[in-house]
C-alpha cells in the first residue's frame, strides 16, 4: 500500500509550481495525472530560462519543471477553441479530481468553472489553488509565493531584522509554492476519503496567503492575543532562546554555522561542555543551575562563541555526533542534497531524464510502508497527447482533425 493513490485519476489545468506541486506529490503516491498545457505555449514555466539569477537553458533536465511535474502525462489542448471541448469533456468524465490554479475570470472564459466541470461530471472533486482565497475582495487577483505567501503571509516580516535596509527574501525558489502544493495534496486525499464515505464530492480552495498565515501562526496568534503586532527580530539578537546559551547559532572557524537547540540548558550542560573539550565548565559556579545559566547568559555566549569559533565544522561534526542534546549543521543546498538521513529514508530519489541520464530529485516528505519512492521524469510538452486521446476513444482520423483545427498539439 506504499502507493495509496493508485487508481485515482487527476486532471490538472495549472502552470508554474503552486498547484502543479500538488500533482507531483499525488503522482509520487500513485495517482495518474494528466496535465493540460496550452496547445502552443505549454506551461508558462517552460519559458523561464533564468530564475533567481541562475541560467536554466542548455539541458532537457530543468529542475524548475521536473520538481513539480514529475510522473505526469502532458496533453497539449487549446481550451479556448471550441473544437477542443469534446476532448476536455472526455477527460473530465474520466477523472476523480479537477485541479487548477487559473484565476476565476480565466476559468469562466475557458468554461472550466465549478459549475461547468460538475455539469460534465457531478462526482468530481474540484480543487483550486489561489493567491488570496476564493472569496473576498482579492478573489480575482493573482499572486506568487513571494507576494501572497512570503510577504503578505508574514514570513518576510518575521525574518527581517528591524534595523535591516532591505527585506529578507525566500530561502529557495518556489518556497511557498511547494509548501502550498503539499497542503493541497493533503486536502485532496481528505476529499477522496470523504467522497468514499459519504458519496459527496468536495470543492477545495487552498490559498498561498492562508498557507503563509498557517506557517506563521504562532506569532499571528500571539499578536491577536496581545492586541498588537509582534516586534520585528533584532539584528543584535544572538540566540533563538533568550537566556539559554545552548539554544542558538554559533559560527565555526571556516565560516560555517551550527545550531544548538537544547531547551533544558542545565540537563545538557555537562555533556555539552565535555564534548567541546572543556570539562572545567561542568562545575563552574556561574552555571550551576538553570537560573544561574540565565543570569550569566552573555558570559556563556562569549565562551562558547570563542571555543566553537576556534575549530572548523568537521571538527564539531565529530565532537558532537553522539551527544543527546539537539543540534544541527546549518546546511547549504549541496549538504541537504547529500544528507545521510534523507538518503537513508529515500527522500533523495533517483530518476532517468529524457536523455537517459541519471538525475536526483527531492522526494515528497511522506513515506508509506518504508518503501522507496520511484520517480519518473516530467513530461515533455504535449508528449502524451496522442496516447491519452486514444485511451479516451479518439481514433487517428479524429486526432488528425483535431490537430488541423489547432485544438490539440
Amino acid at each position: 500500500m506504499h502507493r495509496p493513490m493508485e487508481g485515482v485519476r487527476i486532471l490538472e489545468v495549472a502552470q508554474f509550481t503552486f498547484v502543479p506541486a500538488a500533482g507531483a506529490v499525488l503522482a509520487d503516491w500513485g495517482a495518474d495525472i494528466v496535465k493540460i498545457e496550452h496547445a502552443e505555449k505549454g506551461d508558462a514555466q517552460r519559458g523561464l530560462v533564468r530564475v533567481l539569477g541562475y541560467d536554466l537553458a542548455g539541458s532537457s533536465f530543468a529542475p524548475i519543471m521536473e520538481g513539480p511535474n514529475r510522473g505526469k502525462r502532458s496533453v497539449g489542448l487549446a481550451l479556448e477553441r471550441s473544437e477542443s471541448r469534446p476532448v476536455l469533456e472526455e477527460l473530465v468524465k474520466n477523472s476523480d479530481v479537477f485541479l487548477t490554479n487559473f484565476l476565476p475570470p480565466a476559468r469562466a472564459k475557458l468554461g472550466i468553472t465549478l459549475e461547468d466541470i460538475r455539469a460534465i461530471n457531478p462526482d468530481i472533486i474540484y480543487v483550486s489553488g489561489s493567491g488570496f482565497g476564493s472569496e473576498g475582495p482579492d478573489a480575482d487577483k493573482g499572486g506568487y509565493d513571494s507576494t501572497a505567501f512570503w510577504a503578505r503571509g508574514g514570513s518576510a516580516f518575521g525574518t527581517t531584522p528591524a534595523e535591516a535596509e532591505r527585506v529578507s527574501f525566500m530561502p529557495a525558489g518556489a518556497y511557498g509554492d511547494n509548501i502550498g502544493g503539499m497542503t493541497i495534496a493533503g486536502g485532496i486525499a481528505a476529499a477522496l476519503y470523504g467522497r468514499a464515505m459519504t458519496g459527496e464530492p468536495s470543492e477545495i480552495d487552498v490559498s498561498l496567503l492562508a498557507v503563509g498565515a498557517w506557517a506563521t501562526q504562532f506569532t499571528v496568534n500571539m499578536a491577536l492575543m496581545r492586541g498588537e503586532a509582534m516586534p520585528a527580530p533584532s539584528a543584535e539578537k544572538r540566540s533563538a532562546s533568550a537566556g539559554n546559551p545552548l539554544s542558538g547559532a554559533y559560527r565555526t572557524s571556516d565560516g560555517r554555522w551550527i545550531q544548538l537547540s537544547m531547551l533544558q540548558a542545565k540537563r545538557y550542560w555537562p555533556e555539552f561542555c565535555q564534548a567541546i573539550g572543556h570539562d572545567e565548565l561542568v562545575d563552574d559556579e556561574r552555571f550551576g543551575t538553570d537560573e544561574l545559566i540565565t543570569q550569566h547568559y552573555a558570559e556563556a555566549l562569549d565562551i562558547f562563541s570563542e571555543i566553537i569559533g576556534a575549530q572548523p565544522l568537521d571538527h564539531w561534526r565529530a565532537a558532537l555526533k553522539n551527544i543527546r542534546g539537539q543540534w544541527a549543521v546549518v546546511q547549504d543546498s549541496w549538504d541537504l542534497g547529500n544528507d545521510e538521513a534523507l538518503t537513508a529514508n529515500g527522500r533523495i530519489a533517483e530518476m532517468v531524464d529524457a536523455e537517459g541520464n541519471s538525475q536526483k530529485l527531492v522526494a515528497n516528505p511522506v513515506k508509506f510502508d518504508n518503501a522507496p519512492v520511484s520517480l519518473t521524469r516530467a513530461p515533455g510538452f504535449a508528449e502524451h497527447t496522442d496516447d491519452v486521446l486514444r485511451e479516451l476513444g479518439f481514433d487517428d482520423d479524429q486526432l488528425i482533425a483535431l490537430k488541423i483545427a489547432g485544438a490539440v498539439t
